[in-house]
C-alpha cells in the first residue's frame, strides 16, 4: 500500500502557510450554531435597555424628580453601584442612562462576549470536536479568527441596534450622537472582553477554567471601577467599564476613552494569536498538575467526583466574593457623612428597612451580593450537563451508581458551595464594615444577613435542576431568574417598580438584614419551593434518556 503523505497547505489569500485556511467556512458554521443564541443576547440586552429608558420618562417626569434622583446617585451607595456621576447639576434622561444604566449593561455585554467566545474555542477543544475539525483543511489560526469575527460582529451588531433603538426612542435629551456613542461604548467593552477570552482560552485546557478566568476579569473590572469612583478616580482608569463611563455619554460625548479599549483589545488579540502557536490542540499553556498515583477512596463516590470537578471554581468564587464584600463594606462608615443634611437622601433612606443608616446601606449591599452568588449556583449545576454531553456521565452511570446519587452529588456541591460563597461574602463585608464604623457586632450580623439569602439562591438552583431533568436543552432559561433579580435589585428603586414585580424575584422576599427584622415564613416558603423544584428535576432525570448534544 502506498504511503499517504499530507499535502502542504496551499498559498493564497489566507497566507503563505495557510494558517487562516477555512476561516470563512468556520464563520458560517459558528453562525449556524448560534443562529438563535446571538439574536437572543442582542435583543434581550437592547430591549431591557430601551424599556428602562422608556420607564425613566414616565417615572421621573419632572425636573424636580430627576434632581432628587441625582442626589441619590451622588451618594456612596449610588457611586458604588452606578458610577462617578456626570451631569448631576442638570439631571436629564440622557444623563440618567449614562450614570445608572450604561455600566450595568456593559457587564452583560462582557458576559455575552466571554461566553460566546469560549463556546466556540476552548469548549470545542475540550469536547474533542476541534481536533476533528483541524484534521480537515483548516489552518491553525482559523478557529480563533472565526470566533473573533463572529463574537466581534455580534458586538458591532449590538452597538448598531442599540444606537437605532435609543436614537429613535424619542426621549428628550437622548440624542442621536449620544446614542451612537452609547452603542459604541458597549461595542468597545464587548471587543475588549472578547480579546480577554481569547487569551484565557489559551491558558487552560478546560472550558470552565477559561470562562472562569475571563469572568474574574469582569469582576475585577467592576470592582476597580467601584473603588476608583468612590476614591480619587485613578483606579477607574484601569477598568474597561470605567472607560465606557468616562465617555460621559449624553453629557459631554467624549469619544477618546474608547481608544484605550480598542488598542488594548488589539494587543490582547495579538498575544492570543502568539500563544496559539505555543500549545497543542486540546492542551493549555498551564499544564494540569499531575495527581497522585492512586486516587483517594472519596473520589470514587458521586459526591467526591463532583467536588473534585468543582473545587477550583468554588475556591475562586469564594475568594472573589469575600473580596467584593470587603470592598463595599469598607465604605459603610462614610454613609452618615455623605447624607449629612440632604433632605432628599433622608427621605429615601426612610423607605429602607431599619433605623440605622449603616445597616440600611449594608442591607442593600447584601442583596446585590446575594444575587451575584446565585450565578455560582447556576454555573455549578451546569456541570452535570457538560458531563452528560461529553460522554463522561454514561460510564459512571453504567457502574453501581444510580442517577439520583450521581446528580445529587453535583447538587450537594452546588447548594453547600453557594452557602459557603454567601457566608464568605457576608464575612468580608462584615469585617470591612466593622473596621470602618468601629462596630464589632457587624462581624456576625453580616454573615447572618448573607445566610438569610441562601433559600433564594437555592430557588435559582432548583430551577436549573428542574430544567435539567425536564428539558436539558432549555437550561439557559434559568438565567432569567438571576437577570430579573439583578434588574429588580438595581433598578427597582430607580423605576419605582410596584411591589408585585419585586415579589416575582425570590430575592425580594428575603428581609434585608441587618436593618430589617428577621421573618421566617418567607424563608421557609422559599426553601420549600427549592425542594419541590429539586424533587421534580431528580424525578424527571430518572425517567429520561441521556443525550450527547
Amino acid at each position: 500500500m502506498a504511503a499517504v503523505t499530507e499535502a502542504p497547505p496551499a498559498a493564497g489569500p489566507s497566507g503563505r502557510d495557510g494558517t487562516l485556511t477555512g476561516t470563512g467556512t468556520m464563520v458560517g458554521f459558528m453562525l449556524r450554531r448560534d443562529r438563535i443564541r446571538i439574536p437572543v443576547w442582542i435583543l434581550g440586552i437592547t430591549l431591557t435597555t430601551l424599556m428602562t429608558a422608556s420607564n425613566l420618562k414616565s417615572t421621573y417626569g419632572t425636573a424636580e424628580g430627576r434632581q432628587s434622583r441625582a442626589a441619590l446617585v451622588d451618594s456612596p451607595t449610588g457611586i458604588a453601584f452606578s458610577g462617578p456621576g456626570y451631569g448631576l447639576d442638570d439631571y436629564t434622561y440622557g444623563a440618567m442612562l449614562a450614570n445608572e444604566v450604561l455600566g450595568f449593561v456593559a457587564i452583560f455585554v462582557a458576559l455575552m462576549s466571554v461566553l460566546l467566545f469560549n463556546r466556540h474555542t476552548r469548549t470545542e477543544e475540550e469536547a474533542g470536536r476541534a481536533e476533528l475539525v483541524r484534521a480537515s483543511v483548516v489552518g491553525r489560526h482559523a478557529p480563533i479568527t472565526a470566533a473573533l469575527i463572529v463574537v466581534g460582529g455580534a458586538n458591532v451588531a449590538l452597538g448598531a441596534i442599540m444606537t437605532l433603538a435609543l436614537g429613535g426612542s424619542g426621549i428628550e435629551t437622548v440624542t442621536w450622537p449620544g446614542s451612537l456613542l452609547f452603542g459604541a461604548s458597549l461595542t468597545a467593552v464587548g471587543l475588549f472582553f472578547t480579546a480577554v477570552a481569547a487569551v484565557t482560552a489559551q491558558l487552560t485546557e478546560y472550558g470552565r477554567g477559561a470562562a472562569g478566568m475571563a469572568g474574574a476579569a469582569i469582576g475585577v473590572a467592576y470592582a476597580l471601577r467601584a473603588v476608583g469612583d468612590m476614591g480619587n478616580g485613578v483606579l477607574s482608569w484601569l477598568s474597561p467599564i470605567g472607560w465606557a463611563q468616562a465617555t460621559r455619554v449624553y453629557v459631554d460625548d467624549r469619544w477618546w476613552p474608547l481608544a484605550l479599549a480598542l488598542v488594548l483589545a488589539a494587543a490582547l488579540v495579538a498575544v492570543a494569536f502568539s500563544l496559539t502557536t505555543r500549545r497543542d490542540v486540546g492542551a493549555g499553556l498551564m499544564p494540569p498538575r499531575p495527581g497522585p498515583r492512586t486516587a483517594a477512596p472519596f473520589l470514587g463516590t458521586p459526591l467526591g467526583s463532583a467536588l473534585r470537578l468543582q473545587r477550583a471554581a468554588l475556591l475562586w468564587w469564594s475568594v472573589s466574593m469575600a473580596a467584593l464584600g470587603a470592598v463595599y463594606g469598607a465604605f459603610a462608615g462614610d454613609v452618615q457623612d455623605a447624607i449629612g443634611d440632604n433632605e432628599t437622601m433622608r427621605e429615601w433612606v426612610q423607605t429602607l428597612p431599619g433605623a440605622d443608616l449603616t445597616d440600611q446601606f449594608l442591607g442593600v449591599i447584601m442583596s446585590m451580593l446575594a444575587t451575584i452568588c446565585a450565578i455560582y449556583a447556576i454555573l455549578a449545576l451546569q456541570k452535570p450537563r457538560g458531563e452528560e454531553t461529553g460522554g463522561r456521565a454514561e460510564p459512571m452511570l453504567a457502574a453501581a451508581v444510580s442517577r439520583t446519587r450521581w446528580l445529587a452529588g453535583h447538587l450537594a456541591v452546588a447548594l453547600a458551595g453557594s452557602v459557603a460563597v454567601l457566608l464568605l461574602s457576608g464575612l468580608g463585608a462584615g469585617i470591612a464594615a466593622a473596621f470602618s464604623v468601629g462596630d464589632a457586632e457587624l462581624l456576625y450580623t453580616m454573615p447572618a444577613a448573607a445566610l438569610a439569602y441562601a433559600p433564594a439562591v437555592w430557588v435559582a438552583a432548583g430551577v436549573v435542576v428542574a430544567l435539567y431533568g425536564l428539558a436539558p436543552k432549555a437550561m439557559g432559561l434559568a438565567w432569567a431568574v438571576v437577570v430579573y433579580a439583578v434588574i429588580v435589585t438595581t433598578f427597582g428603586g430607580l423605576l419605582q417598580f410596584p411591589d408585585w414585580m419585586n415579589d416575582l424575584s425570590p430575592f425580594g422576599h428575603v428581609p434585608q438584614l441587618p436593618g430589617a427584622q428577621m421573618s421566617w415564613p418567607p424563608v421557609l416558603v422559599l426553601t420549600a419551593i427549592a425542594a419541590a423544584l429539586v424533587a421534580v428535576g431528580l424525578a424527571a432525570f430518572r425517567r429520561r434518556d441521556l443525550t450527547l448534544r
